[in-house]
This record gives structure tokens, C-alpha cells and sequence, in this order.
């Protein structure tokens, strides 16, 4: 892993600046390549290949291209053989030499022949053009800054792996209004956008080409194939192949490996493929929070009993309010914009500590899009199937079916509703009449989201839509949410984090695999479960599905309070009374800490954004 930056024309003490501002993303070495027309930055963090014929940026060996990646590409060894009986030749033992050689023999196509997590770009000298491209999942991030008509007449191009490096620029800082819309329903921004207008999210399986002054965008992976499986005995040996190797490939690294451990099924699968694949003494990290109520802390009892069953070396970092409280900023900070997840605190720690230990740490992410971890797929097909009922039928069965679920979801109403991607958002949002008491109404816009999930993740027809819900998580959730947290909070500390089960191969074959093999009654990843069974303590697999939580509401009401109170000030960031209408914002909060109400997500959403707002506009504008 590393820090990435570049630009279109040519400044040393600027690239120098960039790369400044993603120091912690590579803290072994870093580097600058200035010419007329770009300069490519790059901060190193070694992890194949220790030596200095690794380092970049990276020359082709005729000098004519010039890398700069950020990732892994974990097949990069069977890449390099077929690359050398074409007459190719390698300096490096490095996955960048073999980035470099891939799209000397094979063009943008070569993006087809990588399996890994990634984000570079290759400057070619000849015609003074860029090619920038990111992993199929998203797992790298990748933003640029482009304006076709600078006041010099060139049009101007920046990108980074870190949106505070492109700020190193001359841009205007302005909220993006519909990013605005999105994030207090949704409680992050979803590619292409970000919260600063002008600067966007390279969308995941995407590339840009930019050459004579024009800036083309395109999409190199897009499943398309969802016919179901017929076999079911074939799909279960398929996914247990495909996750040996996967971790296998994974485990390639010159430096030492660890597991993120919870008490999931994910993690365990993970822990176990690895104690079977290697000799090695395995270490394994979960965090717990120091609070007595024991739904917080279930998960961390397990990966302690999970680390004991496979005899793992395990260090459990404890989180306290305090901590919470007084990392708040940093965490902020290293998340470029705002996302509205507590669980980035004990994240960011976990990080920290596991940097001392290891420079590669496995983490589980990603089972339940894949194999249906969440209730909402399953309501979802429920109501689903009782929209199709003939009206007597709803009354009789749908009906009485409808009123109980009702009592265990108290969105349920929602999920009457027609279009795909308002049932969707019916899961993911935040209350509207809650929205509304803060958010003025110029910028609060409820049809902007529904349209932008509609065109992005619901244009395919789909008529299973568990897998509809999967697949728009995969491609929404997963990237803009999930993985930009892991990857940002782990990247403080130049601590890389590996996602076996987000091998693109599992992801095609997951989008095969028929909903009814998934989701059987009450159990959900039922197939995955199966398949892995063997790697999985029966305590594990008979565990009732939970989400990581924190108890960020109990901070909020206790370390954090003061705080609270004055994020959510007029006077914190004076003239954002033109966004919120902070007389309700003071009652929400109010009712929150005397326990009138729970409001818990809006109120860590409105503080990340406050906070935000004062690092990343206010005070770089003043």
C-alpha cells in the first residue's frame, strides 16, 4: 500500500506538497517525477519486493512510461511468468514492475489479467497522455479534480489517493449540495460524488484516459451474468476453492501478516483457511469497549475464544469513551469527508496498535453482501412476494404476515413501497421527518437521492431482488461506506488491510448463486456456512447474525456530551444557520441525552459533518 498523487503539468515543489499530505499512507520512502507535461508523486509503504528496485515512481525500461500504484496485485508472480515467455524483462521482483510490462504487452486491457486491490496510474511520455485506473470492488480509493477550461486555456487534471492532497491546489472549496442530500439519508457519499464539488470518486471497475486535453471515463468490469447455478454441491466446492485461494494469494507479503478477528463467521472462516495454509504463528487483533453492557462487547468474547481454538498470538485493544472523545478529530481528518459510522473510532485504534505488530492485517469484510448476511434481503423478498399476491391472498396470508413483521421492523411500511430503489433506500435512510426538523429546505431534496440510486445500482431488471439488493450493496454500500472506512483508518498507520472474501472471482460467482441457497428461513450465508463449515466452531455457527456496533449513543450522553454541545453550535462554524436549523438540532440532541428519544445517527452524522466542515472549508478558506 502506498500514497498516490499526480497532475498534468509540471511543478516539484507542489507534487512535493502532495505526497507531504499522504506521508502516513507510505512511511518507508517517497518520491517525484517532473517533466513538462506531469508531475507523479509517491509515498511508499513496502510490502513485496523491500528493495530499492521497487521504488517509484517506476520507469518502463525504455523510460517512456511512468508508474505510480497504490494496492497489491496478488497474482502478480503467474502475471510475470506469462509476461517473461513473451520476452519481457524484470528488474524487480515487484507487483509494479508487472503492472508496468502487463500494459506494455496488453494495453488497458491488462486491467482483465489483475486480481488485487488497486489504484495507479501510468504516464506515457510519447503522446504526453494518463491512464488511472482503480480495483473492480473499490477497495483502493482514488479521487481526481478535473476542469476542461483553466484561464490558461489547458485543461487541468489532479489526482490522489487522498482528497486533502488535491486541496494542495488552488480549488475552490464548496459542498456539494446533492452529496449534501445523499449523506444525511444514507450517512456517507456514494461515487462519483464526494462532499467538495468539483473533486470526484473514481467509481470502482473504472479507468480515465486522458490525452490532448479530453478526459474519457470507462468501466472495464460489469457483471452480467445472473442466471442461477443449477448444482448446488458444485457452488459450495467452488466457493470453498475460491476462498483457499483467494487467502492464499492474499498471504503473499515480505512482511509479516495478521488477521482483524471478530467474533463473525467471516473473520473465523479467514483465520482458519490461514492456520491451514501457513506454519507461522498467526496474530490476530479484535478491539472491545470498556462498558458493562454486554451487546457491545459479544463479538470481542468470541474472537478471544476463536484466537484459543486456534492457538493465534491475540491482542484485544480496548475502547473507552475518552478515547473516543479525543480521537474524534484525527479520525475526521483521515477520512477526507464525512461518514457517519462510530465504529471508525475503534477502527482507527485497532489500527494503531496492530501497525506496531504487522504491516498486513486480513480483514472479513464482505460475506454478507455476498451471501446475504442482512435482514433487509430478506424482507425485502417477503414483501416482494406479497406484492405479487392476487389481493384475497395478501388479506389472508400477506396481510397477518406484513402486521408481524411490522413488529420486528419498524420500517416495514416502507417496503410497500413500488420503485426498487425507494424500497432500497427504505433500509438505508435515515427518517425523513427527522431530517426535516434540521436540514433547510433548499438542501434537502429527497427526489435527488431516489433518482441517483434508481439510475446507478437499479437500472439492471432484475427479477430476484434479494440479489438486487446484494449487488447495488456491493457496488454502494461496500465501496463508499465499509471499505473506504477500513481502508482509511488503517492507512493512518501505513497498515494495510487485505479482504480475502472480496475476491472478484467470489463476487461473480456469489451473483450466481440462487437467493433460496443463501437465505433458508432464519439463517442467513446458509451456503457460505456450509461450504466453510469445516473452518467454523460449531459456538461460531450457531451465533445469531449481529452488526458491529458502539456505544456512541452512551458517549453522547456521558465522555462526549460537551463536546455534542458544542459541535452542534451556531457559533462552531458561524453561517451554517444557512444548511441547519439549529434550534431543532439543540432539541434533538436534548431529547437524546435525557432519553426522550433515540437520535443517535443524525446526531454523529450532524458532528462529523460540523467538524468536517471546519477542518476541510472553513478554516483552509479564512
Amino acid at each position: 500500500m502506498c500514497g498516490i498523487n499526480g497532475f498534468n503539468f509540471s511543478n516539484e515543489e507542489l507534487i512535493r506538497k502532495m505526497n507531504a499530505k499522504v506521508k502516513h499512507r507510505g512511511p518507508d520512502g517517497d518520491g517525484v517525477f517532473v517533466c513538462g507535461d506531469a508531475s507523479l508523486g509517491h509515498t511508499r509503504l513496502s510490502i513485496i519486493d523491500l528493495s530499492e528496485k521497487a521504488s517509484q515512481p517506476m520507469f518502463s525500461r525504455d523510460e517512456s512510461l511512468v508508474l505510480v500504484f497504490n494496492g497489491e496485485i496478488y497474482n502478480f508472480q503467474e502475471i510475470r511468468d506469462e509476461l517473461r515467455k513473451k520476452g519481457h524483462q524484470f528488474r524487480s521482483n515487484s507487483d509494479s514492475e508487472v503492472i508496468l510490462n502487463s500494459y506494455i504487452e496488453y494495453g488497458v486491457d491488462c486491467l482483465q489479467k489483475f486480481n488485487g486491490i488497486f489504484a495507479f496510474a501510468i504516464f506515457d511520455k510519447k503522446d504526453n497522455s494518463f491512464f488511472i485506473a482503480r480495483d473492480r470492488i473499490g477497495i483502493k480509493p482514488l479521487y481526481y479534480y478535473w476542469d476542461p477550461s483553466t484561464s490558461s486555456g489547458r485543461a487541468k487534471l489532479v489526482f490522489s489517493s487522498e482528497i486533502k492532497a488535491i486541496l494542495e491546489h488552488n480549488i475552490e472549496r464548496k459542498i456539494n449540495k446533492g452529496a449534501l442530500n445523499i449523506y444525511f439519508r444514507t450517512l456517507y457519499v456514494p461515487a462519483p460524488l464526494t462532499m467538495f464539488e468539483g473533486i470526484n470518486k473514481l467509481e470502482p471497475a473504472s479507468y480515465l484516459i486522458y490525452k490532448n486535453n479530453k478526459l474519457e471515463q470507462k468501466k472495464y468490469w460489469q457483471p452480467s451474468d445472473f442466471t442461477d447455478i443449477a448444482n448446488r454441491s458444485e457452488a459450495m466446492a467452488k466457493i470453498k476453492e475460491l476462498m483457499k485461494d483467494s487467502v492464499r494469494l492474499q498471504l503473499i507479503s515480505d512482511r509479516p501478516v495478521g488477521i482483524f478477528l471478530s467474533g463473525g463467521i467471516d473473520s473465523t472462516v479467514i483465520t482458519g483457511l490461514v492456520s491451514e495454509l501457513t506454519n507461522d504463528k498467526i496474530k490476530t487483533f479484535s478491539a472491545n469497549y470498556d462498558i458493562k453492557v454486554n451487546k457491545f462487547n459479544i463479538d470481542a468474547d468470541l474472537a478471544v475464544r476463536t484466537s484459543k481454538y486456534y492457538q493465534t498470538e491475540h491482542q484485544e485493544v480496548l475502547v473507552t469513551g475518552k478515547d473516543a472523545r479525543d480521537n474524534f478529530q484525527k479520525v475526521i481528518w483521515n477520512m477526507d469527508e464525512p461518514v457517519a459510522n462510530a465504529t471508525q473510532i475503534a477502527t482507527y485504534l485497532l489500527s494503531k496498535e496492530t501497525s506496531r505488530e504487522v504491516a498486513v492485517v486480513l480483514g472479513g469484510d464482505g460475506g454478507d453482501e455476498l451471501f446475504g448476511g442482512y435482514e433487509r434481503y430478506k424482507l425485502s423478498g417477503l414483501i416482494s412476494q406479497y406484492q405479487k399476491m392476487p389481493e384475497i391472498l395478501k388479506k389472508i396470508v400477506g396481510e397477518p404476515a406484513i402486521n408481524f413483521l411490522k413488529t420486528k421492523n419498524k420500517s416495514i411500511e416502507k417496503l410497500r413501497l413500488i420503485g426498487k430503489a425507494d424500497r432500497y433506500l427504505s433500509f438505508m435512510s435515515q427518517e425523513e421527518k427527522n431530517i426535516s426538523l434540521f436540514l433547510k429546505n433548499e438542501y434537502n431534496d429527497k427526489s435527488i437521492v431516489g433518482r441517483f440510486y434508481e439510475e446507478k445500482y437499479f437500472s439492471e431488471d432484475m427479477k430476484d431482488y434479494e440479489k438486487q439488493f446484494m449487488w447495488a450493496d456491493i457496488r454502494s454500500w461496500l465501496p463508499n461506506e465499509s471499505l473506504i472506512r477500513s481502508d482509511k483508518m488503517s492507512m493512518a498507520f501505513g497498515l494495510e488491510q487485505r479482504v480475502p472474501i472480496l475476491d472478484h472471482r467470489l463476487v461473480e460467482l456469489s451473483l450466481k448463486i440462487p437467493t433460496k441457497w443463501k437465505i433458508k428461513g432464519k439463517n442467513s450465508k446458509a451456503i457460505f456456512k456450509e461450504a466453510m463449515k469445516e473452518y467454523i466452531p460449531e459456538y461460531i455457527m450457531n451465533q445469531p447474525k449481529r452488526g458491529w456496533t458502539s456505544p456512541a449513543s452512551g458517549w453522547l450522553r456521558a465522555e462526549m456530551k460537551d463536546l455534542a454541545y458544542e459541535t452542534l453550535s451556531p457559533k462552531y462554524n458561524p453561517g451554517m444557520e444557512e444548511f441547519f436549523d439549529f434550534d431543532n438540532i439543540k432539541l434533538m440532541l436534548d431529547n437524546h441525552i435525557e432519553k426522550k428519544e433515540y437520535n443517535m445517527n443524525l446526531l454523529w452524522a450532524l458532528i462529523t459533518f460540523q467538524m468536517w466542515y471546519r477542518h476541510f472549508i472553513k478554516e483552509k478558506s479564512t
